[in-house]
């Protein structure tokens, strides 16, 4: 509602878990870091804290973007469950099939068995398995007691499991008592994540302003952010909360700055604080006429937020474009413009195709709609469906086909890896095992997806198919001959573990996929387009009189920059994954994905 009145492209303070708004203080960080170590410090547990609010989750989603090739990861995020459930549900989430010797009355020793069984197997194949409990502040004293047995899972030489627990202040004062003592001796590496420091809340609040599209003064002033400090206590979601009404307020009263009387105002509406008006200005009655009409329409916007996958794109601009990652944001490989990753034996289990399901119903009527076809198409049964994985189970390249003719290209032959081909043609292969579809929704290009489902017999098939449309609700999947189904984006979260394959078209400068630090004019072109973005003055960072260290620190500093503003690992390095966003940011034209039919 706001967001154009101040100049921006959209509204940059939702408490949705958008990527493209992440932001790491140097707190952050440090909590990442604790995670990372914990992947190489031979098991046991790893443990991460904090109050709501303050970041767990992004710092999560960072850390799994991050776990190398040859983890197997499983996620629990509900952990209110009994011991036998959870067992289950570790089981489940690795892809290891336990059953109950006697029908009908599993036991513990149902799942630890097999569960034993994969971890020495994971383990012979030099692969590693980490369990993650989100919100393990809700876990039972004796589902926390299974989880430290888990722990004695172990070879000569290394534990077989290690196990990451997330949550509130309350779950180091459980592992503080003594009946827990010997699970808290496992504990190799614990951080306790603080809220932002006021220096940080001015940083976070002027890069969520300056992803939203801000390009002249920010809204909020010195005293303005020094009461934003002081009223949420530097927790991020608080600020959101705070700064979101606030900027409503102020734009309900006409006013271009966010004082800090609409600021106390907000509090007041958001979290019930009460303080006493300084000025006639501040009192109920001047007030009245524009709250209510702001609240409501606040409500209104927040109604129709959804915690996942969310946020539409935002057209490039001079400040830094805004994209839509991961979780989510994916990881940044540091190879050149071709990347490449094979699939694993170990990943998730197949996900079954319905065997009945209702009758085509028309999708939401509320998903946006091409121009070119309004109205939204049926949403696939469980037969098309089937039939349609069957197809392309029995040609894979038909996905490569359709995938090239997104580009104008047309494939022939039946080679196992058309990206040489493509390369000469000057496109460029990008492939990712652990995409999310906030990284699609950021790449925004048709994208080849491997679907992993059972066929009649209950046996593993596997296919790809590519991704032409997404909405919130609705996903458009083109296979071979023509043929086309639609799923919801819920159903399609069954059938896709992460690994896609998509193309883009890589500048003169870095054709056939060369690594930019090997390349003179690549380095140009990679100095010319950050200069650009970040409105900086020296296009040409190479031939300033720096020396050689001083201008590489220079340059990924500013990839650093152009990493945070996308929302992805801001790790200082042009891997595939940047230079496909900068490539974008610079205007390039590409197939883009559909929103509707």
């Amino acid at each position: 509602m706001y967001a154009s009145f101040f100049g921006l492209e959209h509204q940059p303070f939702s408490i949705a878990p958008d990527p493209r708004y992440l932001f790491m203080s140097e707190r952050h960080r440090e909590a990442l870091a604790h995670l990372l170590f914990g992947l190489d410090a031979g098991g046991g547990f790893v443990l991460l804290t904090g109050e709501i609010g303050t970041g767990k989750t992004t710092v999560c989603r960072c850390f799994l973007e991050q776990i190398p090739d040859h983890c197997n990861v499983a996620y629990i995020f509900n952990p209110k469950l009994t011991v036998q459930e959870l067992l289950r549900s570790i089981c489940d989430e690795f892809g290891v099939a336990h059953a109950a010797a006697v029908p009908g009355m599993e036991t513990v020793k149902d799942c630890i068995d097999p569960l034993n069984a994969f971890l020495l197997d994971s383990y012979a194949k030099g692969r590693n398995n980490v369990l993650i409990i989100d919100e393990a502040q809700n876990l039972a004293p004796d589902v926390l007691e299974q989880l430290r047995l888990l722990t004695n899972l172990e070879t000569s030489e290394r534990k077989l499991l290690q196990i990451i627990l997330i949550g509130q202040p309350e779950l180091r004062d459980m592992l503080a008592d003594p009946s827990l003592e010997q699970l808290a001796q496992r504990v190799i590496a614990r951080y306790h994540l603080e809220a932002l420091s006021l220096s940080e809340t001015r940083q976070y609040i002027a890069h969520r302003l300056a992803v939203a599209g801000l390009r002249g003064p920010s809204p909020f002033g010195t005293k303005a952010l020094q009461r934003i400090q002081s009223l949420t206590g530097g927790v991020p979601r608080r600020i959101n909360l705070l700064c979101d009404r606030a900027m409503l307020g102020a734009y309900s009263a006409g006013a271009r700055e966010v004082s800090d009387t609409v600021v106390r105002q907000a509090a007041r509406e958001v979290f019930g604080v009460r303080s006493k008006p300084s000025s006639a200005a501040e009192a109920p009655g001047r007030t009245a006429a524009w709250w209510p009409a702001g609240a409501l329409a606040l409500a209104l916007v927040a109604g129709g937020t959804g915690w996942l996958l969310r946020g539409e794109r935002a057209p490039a601009s001079a400040a830094l474009q805004a994209a839509t990652e991961p979780a989510t944001s994916s990881a940044d490989g540091h190879a050149p413009a071709t990347a490449t990753a094979t699939s694993s034996a170990s990943g998730p289990a197949p996900a079954a195709v319905p065997s009945s399901a209702p009758a085509s119903t028309p999708a939401a009527t509320s998903a946006p709609a091409s121009a070119e076809q309004p109205g939204a198409p049926a949403v696939s049964n469980a037969a098309e469906l089937q039939a349609f994985l069957v197809a392309q189970a029995s040609d894979d390249f038909s996905a490569w086909k359709v995938l090239a003719q997104n580009w104008n290209l047309y494939l022939t032959g039946k080679s196992a890896d058309p990206c040489p081909a493509l390369s000469r043609q000057g496109l460029q292969c990008y492939r990712n095992r652990k995409a999310g579809l906030a990284l699609v929704r950021q790449l925004n290009r048709p994208v080849m997806l491997t679907l992993v489902a059972s066929n009649a017999d209950g046996q593993p098939l596997r296919a790809n198919a590519v991704l032409q449309g997404l909405n919130e609700e609705n996903a458009w999947l083109d296979g071979v001959d023509g043929s086309q189904i639609v799923l919801p984006v819920s159903q399609l979260a069954t059938l896709w573990h992460g690994e896609i394959t998509t193309l883009w078209r890589a500048p003169q400068a870095l054709a056939d996929g060369v690594d930019p630090n090997a390349s003179p004019a690549a380095l140009a072109w990679l100095d010319q387009q950050l200069a650009h973005l970040l409105r900086t003055d020296d296009k040409d960072l190479a031939k300033a009189p720096q020396g050689k260290a001083k201008v590489a620190a220079v340059r990924r500093e500013r990839i650093r920059q152009f990493q945070l503003a996308q929302g992805i690992t801001p790790d200082g390095q042009a891997g595939p994954l940047t230079l496909m966003l900068l490539n974008r940011a610079a205007g390039v034209t590409e197939p883009r994905l559909r929103t509707g039919a």
